[in-house]
C-alpha cells in the first residue's frame, strides 16, 4: 500500500528552467505550477526580475506531486507533508552518516592512543593517581592559660 518516494539526488539544483519549460518539462500548466509555489510544495528560484526559476530536481518533485495525486489519490495538503517528511528523513540520513563517521574517527583515535608506548598503554586514558601511605600526627594547639 504504502511505496517509497523517490526524488532524483542526481538532478541538478541549478535554478535555469523558466516556468513554461518547466511546465511542459513536469507535464503540467504553468498556472499549477506558480499554486504549487503558493501552497509551498515546490520552492522554485527567482530570477532578477522576479519570474520563477527551477532546477531538474524541482521538475523531478513535481512529477512526483502529479502522481501522489493522480494515481494515489492524495490531496495537496497530504503531499506537502509527504514531502516534507522525506526530506526530514534525508536530513536525518545524512546527519547519522555523519555522526557514525565522527565515531568510527573517535574508535580509531582511541586505538591509536591506546596501540602508543606510554605511561597510559593499555590502560586508562585518565591518569589515576597514586595514594601516599604516609602517616600524619596532628597535635592541636595549647592555649597559654592551661
Amino acid at each position: 500500500m504504502y511505496e517509497e518516494i523517490h526524488i532524483s539526488t542526481e538532478a541538478s539544483e541549478a535554478k535555469v528552467l523558466i516556468i513554461s519549460v518547466a511546465a511542459r518539462l513536469a507535464g503540467m500548466h504553468p498556472q499549477t505550477l506558480r499554486q504549487y509555489d503558493r501552497l509551498g510544495l515546490v520552492q522554485p528560484g527567482r530570477a532578477g526580475g522576479g519570474g520563477r526559476r527551477y532546477s531538474e530536481r524541482d521538475v523531478a518533485l513535481l512529477r512526483e506531486v502529479q502522481r501522489l495525486s493522480q494515481d494515489d489519490g492524495v490531496n495537496l495538503a497530504g503531499i506537502k507533508r509527504i514531502i516534507g517528511l522525506e526530506q526530514l528523513v534525508g536530513d536525518l540520513q545524512h546527519e547519522v552518516a555523519e555522526l557514525a563517521q565522527q565515531l568510527e574517527a573517535a574508535y580509531q583515535r582511541i586505538a591509536q592512543l591506546e596501540a602508543m608506548s606510554s605511561p597510559y598503554a593499555g590502560r586508562d586514558l585518565v591518569r589515576q593517581e597514586t595514594h601516599s601511605t604516609a602517616l600524619v600526627v596532628w597535635r592541636p594547639r595549647r592555649s597559654p592559660d592551661k
